[in-house]
């Protein structure tokens, strides 16, 4: 019986351009993916797609989150540096969050953007990345209590940027990556679409990571949707239940 799955609500967008992906390489590794790609067009959708796919395999096959989404970092850098940057402007972006485990190895997760990783243990929900996102580079403060905008991403799957020029502008590398014990936890892999709302709420997401992976998966999105305005976002969540 599989161990994970994901649920996704298109909320008020023309098109899905979330995407997950799962793949297990020979050794055992397994990596967990999830992106969310930047804009509402059929070539987006189709680029994240892709794109999970690639970078769930290259991290399984590394048997490393940070190894794995480093490496297409910087195949896709490498990809787009002769395109002209006017051009370059309009190819398909996302934010990017992987978890690998492996056989006798800690859980490594790696991220850029705000899409999140949670690990639920003891029915305490635990936040394993930090957005890249302007509030984190201009936090809240009394003469501007919301900090710089959330929804400004500095660091994202596309982005010729690297290391170096990321951390000049953001304070922040291009790619982070966290290292965790190996434990039964229940992984949660969320886009801002699905976590946002359930937080604006003051709400908590262990609250909805009850049941099977599947019904955790769909109560988060449901939720997140049903909570966020006029106009929700694409919400997409992968729940995945870990053994050391």
């Amino acid at each position: 019986m599989r161990n994970y799955a994901t649920a996704q609500n298109i909320g008020g967008r023309e098109e899905q351009c979330d995407a997950t992906a799962v793949y297990t390489a020979p050794t055992g590794a397994r990596a967990y993916v999830l992106l969310d790609g930047i804009g509402s067009t059929p070539s987006v959708r189709a680029w994240t797609r892709e794109t999970a796919a690639r970078v769930a395999r290259t991290a399984a096959r590394q048997g490393n989150a940070g190894a794995g989404l480093g490496a297409v970092h910087a195949r896709l850098r490498a990809e787009r540096e002769d395109v002209h940057p006017y051009a370059r402007r309009y190819l398909p972006k996302a934010c990017a969050v992987v978890a690998v485990t492996a056989p006798g190895l800690p859980l490594t997760v790696a991220w850029c953007g705000d899409s999140r990783a949670y690990v639920l243990a003891l029915g305490t929900a635990r936040r394993l990345t930090t957005d890249h996102n302007l509030r984190r580079v201009y936090p809240p403060c009394d003469m501007y209590p919301e900090g710089g905008n959330r929804h400004t991403v500095t660091s994202c799957l596309g982005s010729t940027a690297d290391d170096a020029r990321v951390t000049a502008e953001y304070r922040h590398l291009a790619i982070e990556t966290v290292t965790v014990p190996a434990e039964n936890c229940r992984l949660l892999l969320a886009s801002d679409g699905a976590y946002e709302p359930v937080e604006d709420n003051r709400a908590d997401v262990a609250t909805y990571l009850v049941g099977t992976p599947g019904e955790s998966a769909r109560a988060l999105v449901t939720t997140a949707v049903g909570w966020a305005g006029v106009r929700p976002d694409n919400a997409t969540a992968l729940v995945a239940d870990l053994r050391p």
